[in-house]
């Protein structure tokens, strides 16, 4: 028989814990996913997932990793060059779907930690000849978050230049105003601060992201976001569904507005970040740890902390595994000298203080 780990000690960037309430919602039966129970349903998600990104357009549902909205962005979005502001592994991965599409791209890179800001960015366009930007928002390797409303601000002062983003660890976890900032393409995963099980992308696509679409031949079929804005106008999948999913979607919009809306759920991830800060300025900084982004660029679902000198960030987060609790170690070049913590989706500031006092433990 397995065991089944308490609640609330799971705090891996992702995939995140998934609440109780949520997984039985999923044993829920089949239905017609062409009938008008999937139209109540995708229709019933409609209002509230526009408040969770903060916009009045149709928000698009689809059975993927958020992986494929990145590649749906790049196929719908970029015509012949984008771009691509390089902040961590996930700021590469854009770029490399870029290129994979067949479109080309210019980097502008960071050190690890580092973002892109916005008098870098207007400098790059101003030397490059590109037709959109593509950014990473909270990029879930170094914890760094990037002033995306500023940025937006660069891009629109350049003509047909779309501005496509990574929202993957910060749509549901920290403010993202779609409509506000003016942001062409923002898409999510699920699986991150949705605390959702991994299948489902989301994402939203302006007016003049769409219309440019329209005159690109080789968007693809399965990722065709012209596709996706028209079904979504009619509550409608635009391909067989994971059924199961869009249960436990419908499941967490209720449960985040029965405890108070996407402003408690973002007052809460705010919090958390708070409490780690505090740590890392009292006892966790006297143990030797320190935050890899600087104090104005951290990640409101993650925390990216550099360990003590001489030790290693997997080799602690196999320590904390023996004690029942999951962090993340390092993302690639990062793996031994940072520890990740996911403090995102269902998460509360109490179960993280817990945690980080299991982590002064196994560190003496």
């Amino acid at each position: 028989m397995t065991t089944v780990p308490e609640f609330g000690r799971f705090f891996l960037p992702g995939p995140t814990e998934v609440h109780p309430d949520i997984l039985q919602a999923m044993l829920q039966p089949m239905i017609p996913h062409r009938g008008p129970q999937m139209v109540d349903l995708l229709e019933g998600a409609d209002g509230p997932l526009r408040e969770l990104f903060c916009t009045e357009r149709p928000v698009l549902v689809g059975t993927c990793a958020a992986t494929g909205f990145m590649e749906m962005a790049v196929r719908s979005g970029v015509r012949h060059r984008a771009l691509s502001l390089v902040t961590g592994a996930f700021g590469e991965r854009f770029a490399g779907i870029v290129e994979t599409a067949g479109r080309d791209a210019i980097r502008l890179n960071v050190p690890p930690g580092g973002t892109i800001e916005p008098d870098m960015l207007e400098d790059a366009l101003k030397r490059s000849d590109v037709d959109a930007v593509t950014a990473v928002h909270s990029e879930t390797s170094t914890g760094a978050l990037a002033p995306i409303e500023q940025l937006a601000a660069v891009v629109q002062e350049f003509d047909d230049v779309l501005f496509l983003v990574d929202g993957v660890t910060s749509v549901g976890g920290c403010p993202v105003r779609t409509d506000e900032w003016g942001l062409d393409f923002v898409f999510t995963g699920s699986q991150k601060a949705l605390a959702l099980p991994p299948g489902l992308a989301l994402g939203v696509a302006s007016e003049r992201m769409v219309e440019r679409a329209r005159k690109i031949p080789e968007r693809g079929a399965y990722l065709d976001v012209v596709a996706y804005q028209e079904a979504a106008a009619r509550f409608q999948p635009t391909n067989t569904p994971g059924i199961s999913t869009l249960y436990a979607l419908s499941e967490q919009l209720k449960r985040i507005a029965a405890a108070g809306g996407i402003q408690a759920r973002w007052d809460r991830h705010e919090a958390m970040r708070q409490t780690v800060e505090n740590w890392v300025a009292g006892r966790g900084g006297e143990l030797g740890f320190s935050y890899l982004p600087s104090e104005e660029r951290r990640s409101w679902t993650i925390s990216c902390l550099e360990v003590p000198e001489g030790r290693n960030g997997r080799e602690i987060a196999k320590d904390l595994a023996r004690e029942g609790w999951i962090i993340g170690s390092g993302y690639g070049s990062l793996k031994e000298q940072t520890i990740r913590i996911g403090h995102m989706g269902d998460h509360t500031v109490a179960a993280l203080t817990e945690l980080l006092q299991v982590l002064e433990r196994v560190l003496q």
